[in-house]
């Protein structure tokens, strides 16, 4: 598992308050796709347990994975009883029990490509839905992201993630959408995006950032020092586009 992908522990509070949680028509989404009942899903890489908790209010019986032992503790805090956890990577998991869904909410990109749609099946009975839904928290204002890059710029030259498959932003077909509709696993590949608008002050936009990978890398000094000239080029409050991106497949009974 990457680096990155286990640097979130130490600022897991941190995490829990600033990263926006998922609409409610997400699950309806879901849902409505799987066109059967939902009854118990696995999730990978849970973090703190923001998709958790929708999907457990919906009377879904969930069973939330992370590898985290910190983000662990902290999603922990925030499920319901129902909700069980395991410590575990997405490559860890053996196949055992089947699930109707198995989802990642910001999380699928931390796995390992190889056997990652094959290990997915597995976990998935015939029939079954996988989901992966998420998508970057971006400014707005194109002046006020051109500033923040500016500020940035001498600690970090980007703080995105590239497409794990080389899938370049303007493309019809998003990753991992390109991923499944390449599998002999799954069938049935949509894309759908809910828009959404956020509004919050530069403090908490500064602390959304605080959360994310590429800053977490640099050295505390840098961090400190790039979050308060990112900071000083905002305004009072900020305006951002935080689209869920979902991706949704079918498990071929046939396989």
């Amino acid at each position: 598992m990457p680096a990155r992908a286990l640097s979130f522990g130490m600022v897991a509070q941190r995490y829990e308050r600033h990263r926006p949680g998922y609409p409610a028509e997400l699950v309806d989404l879901v849902l409505t796709y799987a066109d059967r009942p939902i009854r118990t899903a696995l999730e990978i890489g849970a973090g703190t347990g923001k998709a958790t908790r929708l999907f457990a209010g919906a009377g879904v019986t969930v069973t939330a994975t992370e590898p985290d032992g910190a983000m662990l503790a902290e999603l922990r805090r925030h499920v319901p009883a129902g909700v069980r956890t395991v410590r575990a990577a997405f490559e860890d998991l053996r196949p055992g029990a089947r699930y109707h869904l198995v989802y990642a909410a910001a999380a699928l990109h931390w796995t390992k490509p190889e056997e990652r749609w094959s290990r997915m099946a597995a976990l998935l009975e015939p029939g079954g839905v996988f989901a992966s839904f998420g998508g970057p928290t971006q400014l707005v204002d194109p002046a006020m992201a051109d500033a923040v890059r500016a500020a940035r710029a001498p600690f970090l030259e980007s703080d995105e993630i590239p497409s794990p498959d080389g899938t370049l932003p303007g493309q019809a077909m998003q990753w991992p959408g390109t991923e499944l509709q390449r599998s002999e696993w799954f069938t049935d590949v949509q894309q759908t995006v809910i828009e959404r608008r956020l509004t919050m002050s530069a403090r908490d936009y500064v602390g959304h950032l605080s959360t994310i990978s590429a800053y977490l890398e640099l050295p505390t000094s840098e961090q400190e020092q790039v979050f308060a000239q990112i900071e000083q080029v905002l305004p009072e409050t900020v305006e951002l586009s935080a689209d869920v991106i979902v991706h949704l497949a079918r498990r071929r009974p046939d396989q």
